[in-house]
């Protein structure tokens, strides 16, 4: 049998093609592609480093502040020991434990605290309101003399927000005794404005031990924009107390003395408090730009764990308390100079000076492992 195959000549094939695409566009009804339109070509080094937006975060659920900085790519935010405990940070095959080597700041404060009763670099997130977070600029990489120290794979800089569009109200009821309620709205005072934030969370987990989570957050931010100058002022406080189900044994749940929710020691938790206040202004223009920033932090930590049981005292038990009291203070100016030439070259110069102090009147523990 003799078979023939038939095909159209190419500009056919194209002319039909177009043709179809033209009539599928002429149904096709109108519609509005929303999103954060942020440009940094020519002002990224590198492709590691972005920014997170409002918008990306508004549809984004999140279980605990620190997941936050999940929305960093390749950035994994996990907890131990408690709600009320930093989270857990892993980042391109970086255990960044309790967040060494991962530089955090939250309205130029920063959040790393050197020498922790319980870690170095401990970043304690918790009293972040998710929902006034406004911008996330992170950078992964190796040391940046900009962000300090903790910068071994990466940093992240947190600005919460100036202004809302629209108040907002919500109380949120889920399992386990899961409750929160939060308030959020700005008030016009003049040319400024004055945002609030307040946030009650309850909740007692899904372990056999309750959590007894009770954290309260608060914010209270003024801001004043004149032209090209910038002046904002900031307060937070925050107050936690939980309860932790720690780490089991596996022969434990084998020899059925327990289940995988189940605990061995009902004493462990914590309680944590932080309050901050802060204040910028910045001045930008096309030729440079100039950032002052000063703040004062006072924190405290009290963190129960038993990692070993009775291994070491048999009979009062292994259970350590961990203690962290400080304040912190400092202050920041940088200043940098656009689209100058260096070496007949385009480039931006910067100018920076910095000092941060931390006065300790109450520390001891030791790192966790």
């Amino acid at each position: 049998m003799n078979r023939h195959s038939f095909s159209l000549p190419p500009i056919v094939v194209l002319l039909i093609a177009r043709l179809t695409l033209a009539h599928d566009a002429e149904e096709m009804d109108d519609f509005v592609v929303e999103g954060r339109a942020t440009t940094i070509v020519g002002e990224a080094v590198s492709a590691s480093e972005g920014y997170i937006g409002r918008v990306d975060l508004d549809n984004r659920p999140l279980l605990r502040p620190g997941e936050i900085l999940e929305t960093v790519p390749g950035l994994i935010a996990t907890q131990h020991s408690g709600s009320g405990k930093a989270n857990q940070y892993f980042l391109r095959g970086f255990n960044l434990d309790h967040g060494t080597d991962f530089a955090t700041f939250v309205d130029g404060m920063p959040v790393n605290m050197v020498s922790h009763g319980h870690g170095q670099g401990y970043t304690d997130l918790n009293f972040l309101i998710p929902e006034t977070v406004e911008l996330l600029a992170y950078q992964k990489g190796s040391y940046d003399a900009q962000s300090g120290d903790f910068t071994g794979a990466g940093s992240a800089r947190i600005q919460t927000s100036d202004i809302r569009e629209s108040g907002l109200a919500s109380l949120s009821l889920g399992e386990h005794n899961s409750q929160r309620a939060l308030v959020i709205d700005t008030l016009e005072i003049g040319h400024s404005n004055l945002l609030f934030a307040l946030e009650r969370e309850l909740n007692d987990g899904p372990w056999e031990l309750d959590e007894n989570l009770d954290k309260i957050n608060g914010l209270l931010k003024f801001s004043h924009q004149h032209q090209n100058d910038r002046l904002a002022i900031g307060f937070m406080g925050y107050d936690s107390t939980w309860n932790s189900t720690d780490q089991i044994p596996v022969r434990a749940i084998t020899q059925n003395r327990i289940r995988p929710s189940g605990f061995l020691d009902p004493t462990v938790g914590g309680e944590s408090s932080r309050y901050s206040l802060n204040a910028s202004w910045e001045r930008n223009n096309t030729q440079a730009s100039t950032r002052l920033s000063a703040y004062s932090i006072y924190y405290d930590m009290d963190l129960w764990s038993n990692f070993t049981y009775f291994l070491e005292d048999p009979i009062d038990g292994d259970q350590f308390e961990q203690v962290d009291r400080r304040f912190i203070y400092g202050f920041s100016a940088t200043h940098s100079l656009e689209n100058r030439e260096f070496f007949q070259r385009s480039a931006r110069h910067y100018f920076g000076l910095g000092r941060m102090s931390s006065a300790i009147s109450r520390m001891k523990g030791c790192s966790s492992p």
